[in-house]
């Protein structure tokens, strides 16, 4: 009976010798699970072979239910491990060491309309992000493989202890958002461009890091007008007087953020207003465009587009670079923002590669004009290979965007991975300039 025992206490031992070592199961970090949309994160993946190729995917859906993703092809190394800020994707949507290439290379689904951007509308809830670590290499677009191990990842857009206050104060409409404590806090306006409505995530970002930021739409919003026809530079003056005048807004004066339409805007704003000492013009024109802008007695007449001059590719994408009317013929002259009257202090950020008109151009006449006048309160962050629409970082990229006017696919430039370079290089500088010239 002993011996019985022996052998079958022995027994186990056997079958563990003879049972080939179980594989370690992967898995996958992304630090921190929760945090600011703008800042990256660290993604790691363990427990794979040396070696081993696997697909790592992003997937998200914008508050419509609009799917977008993501995928980029990367090998283990020897210990069977991946770290996304060291190691290189040797395929996907991107190559190279890209930190963050899943999530600025997020685009829509292919079951879904091309051509949308994953912009968020509700800046109080996270947009969630799932990355997911597949067998083998997928290419985009196709049936990736089995799933080994899945994150979830929360992008904030507005941190904990901003207030968001909705604003009706005169004419003025809009979101104010203040930072956490008691202040006061440099103010910034922050406006977009043609596609008209609130949009909001990049003021509660910039109230994030610390600015009270008022996001001041100047149609298709509330009671503002419905399209963008004659502006009034006394709205945006009644703006700049409730931030400055406001209790949590540090003075004397406050800084004005715009992105097309929105850039020129805030060229305009720093030339005629004094409560304005600081203009961020990303992607901007030099002259007054589309409707024109009147201030007391003034009036700049807006240059045109020319539709004769836009071109269309075979898949449909309006290329629009040539339609603007050309700021440098003597006609146009009186369209011309006289940004040598500003006391304050401009930022021009263009990607060279705009192909929704001549941002680069219409840095170079800015500059050119400051300087006949004896100006140098000015600086320029000039991207090789960014498209028009620079965003905080880690904003999808969008080559081609719908036009919310035209209705069509619109060519707006650029090519993904420098763009997002130029987006987060960017970013920065952008907040340094605000900080420097508003306290």
């Amino acid at each position: 009976a002993a011996m019985w025992r022996a052998l079958a206490a022995a027994a186990p031992a056997r079958a563990l010798l003879r049972t080939p070592p179980a594989r370690r199961a992967a898995s996958l970090a992304v630090s921190p699970a929760a945090g600011p949309a703008d800042e990256r994160v660290e993604t790691r993946v363990a427990g794979l072979s040396p070696g081993q190729p696997v697909t790592l995917r992003a997937v998200a859906a914008d508050e419509r239910g609009c799917l977008f993703q993501s995928c980029a092809h990367y090998r283990a190394d020897s210990r069977g491990e991946l770290h996304l800020g060291t190691d290189a994707s040797h395929g996907g949507d991107y190559i190279g060491v890209e930190p963050m290439g899943l999530f600025w290379s997020l685009a829509p689904a292919g079951m879904e309309r091309p051509y949308q951007r994953l912009v968020p509308r509700n800046t109080s809830a996270p947009m969630k992000v799932e990355v997911l670590v597949h067998q083998g290499h997928s290419l985009p677009g196709s049936m990736p493989g089995p799933v080994m191990a899945k994150a979830e990842v929360q992008r904030l857009f507005t941190a904990p202890g901003v207030r968001r206050i909705r604003l009706k104060e005169g004419v003025v409409r809009g979101s104010l958002f203040l930072p956490p404590g008691d202040g006061p806090f440099p103010g910034v306006i922050d406006m977009y461009g043609d596609e008209g409505g609130l949009i909001e995530f990049r003021s509660s970002l910039l109230a994030t890091h610390g600015f009270a930021a008022l996001s001041l739409p100047y149609f298709d919003f509330e009671d503002l007008p419905r399209i963008l026809k004659d502006l009034k530079l006394e709205y945006f003056e009644e703006a700049a007087r409730f931030l400055q005048r406001h209790p949590k807004v540090k003075g004397p004066g406050v800084g004005v953020i715009g992105t097309g339409k929105g850039a020129e805007l805030a060229l305009s704003m720093i030339t005629f207003l004094p409560e304005v000492v600081a203009a961020v013009s990303i992607s901007g024109c030099s002259s007054n465009t589309v409707a024109d802008l009147h201030y007391g007695e003034t009036t700049l007449p807006g240059l045109r587009f020319d539709m004769e001059k836009v071109t269309v590719s075979e898949s449909g994408v309006f290329d629009v670079f040539e339609a603007l009317d050309d700021p440098m013929n003597p006609a146009n002259s009186s369209s011309v923002i006289p940004i040598e009257k500003a006391e304050g202090h401009f930022l021009l950020v263009v990607g060279e590669d705009d192909r929704m008109w001549k941002s680069s151009l219409y840095a170079e006449l800015a500059i050119r004009r400051l300087r006949q006048h004896g100006k140098e309160n000015f600086e320029l962050l000039s991207y090789p290979g960014a498209g028009h629409r620079i965003d905080p970082p880690s904003t999808p990229f969008c080559q081609v965007a719908m036009d919310r006017v035209l209705g069509v696919p619109v060519l707006g430039g650029g090519e993904s991975k420098a763009h997002a370079h130029a987006q987060e290089h960017s970013w920065g500088k952008i907040q340094e300039f605000l900080h420097l010239h508003l306290g």
